[in-house]
């Protein structure tokens, strides 16, 4: 009887019971959804693949917008603008770290005031101290070898070119100890035969002549040189830097004649009575003089 219900329980072909079909077929179909999913989630990036690369390679074979003039022009003004402005801040931060410095000195000075009356009062001199300050002191340079140079010199512009003729006159000592005057340039004309002329100047030569731009004001050293005693002066002379002007001395002093040429050409100093007043290294149709702290390159990347 027992042998009968084993073989009434068991299906044919060893199949499982009937009650464990629907579990296996579930457990199948969520298997091939998944897959599926995992399909269509595959084939995404590698269909947008290719869409990102045409639009990457677009993007790279867009053309370069070029720079008009306007654009140019605004970019230059703006670089100048920035320039100036950072120049007129380092200039504030240095006045206002001169008035500290002044400041502190002045209280430095009230607060060495009562320290000196209770000195006085204790039976010190107040005086002592600044007496051995001045004990202490180094002793005084000496003249320099070249002052009376100098002061023969101007002696000589007051007397024989005219009163004022001679706005500065110093010794110059950094630089071997160089006279150097600074005249006006109304006086200068006359000034330059003198020092050509004179006996006791006798500067034949003109070494060397510079301009220089100090944005307030323009210019122009000049270094004649007497060749026998070996004896050399700085002469400047200073003019407007709206309309830059000094009388030509290449009528003087013949080396003169390119110095000035290449003066005016890169920062626009005119010099009246000159032979040739042109430029000498830029092409005529250049705009503007390179060396002048006002230039705006018409490229500042070259």
């Amino acid at each position: 009887m027992s042998d009968e219900l084993k073989r009434e329980g068991e299906q044919p072909g060893g199949e499982a019971p009937a009650s464990e079909a629907p579990a296996a077929s579930a457990a199948s179909g969520q298997v091939e959804s998944a897959a599926k999913t995992a399909d269509t989630a595959s084939a995404s990036p590698a269909a947008s693949a290719p869409g990102a690369a045409e639009g990457g390679q677009a993007a790279a074979e867009a053309p370069r917008r070029k720079e008009t003039d306007e654009e140019k022009a605004a970019r230059r003004k703006a670089a100048f603008e920035a320039r100036q402005a950072a120049k007129a801040a380092a200039a504030q931060a240095k006045a206002e770290e001169e008035r500290a410095a002044a400041a502190a000195v002045t209280a430095s000075g009230a607060a060495a005031a009562p320290a000196a009356a209770s000195a006085s009062a204790a039976g010190g001199s107040p005086a002592s101290a600044p007496a051995a300050k001045a004990a202490d002191a180094p002793p005084p340079k000496p003249p320099s070898p070249n002052q009376p140079r100098l002061n023969r010199a101007v002696e000589l512009l007051r007397e024989l070119v005219a009163e004022d003729a001679v706005e500065e006159a110093y010794i110059n000592e950094p630089n071997d100890d160089l006279p150097t005057l600074v005249l006006k340039s109304e006086h200068w004309v006359q000034a330059a035969p003198l020092f050509r002329d004179h006996a006791e100047l006798g500067c034949d030569y003109l070494r060397n002549v510079s301009g220089v731009d100090y944005e307030t004001y323009m210019e122009v050293v000049y270094y004649p040189l007497n060749m026998e005693r070996r004896e050399t002066y700085c002469i400047k002379v200073r003019t407007d830097r709206e309309q830059p002007s000094v009388p030509s001395v290449t009528h003087v002093w013949e080396t003169a004649n390119w110095n000035e040429r290449e003066i005016y050409d890169l920062l626009g100093i005119d010099f009246p009575g000159h032979p040739n007043m042109t430029r000498i290294m830029l092409p005529d149709d250049w705009v503007g003089h390179p060396l002048r702290k006002d230039y705006v390159p018409l490229d500042p990347e070259v």
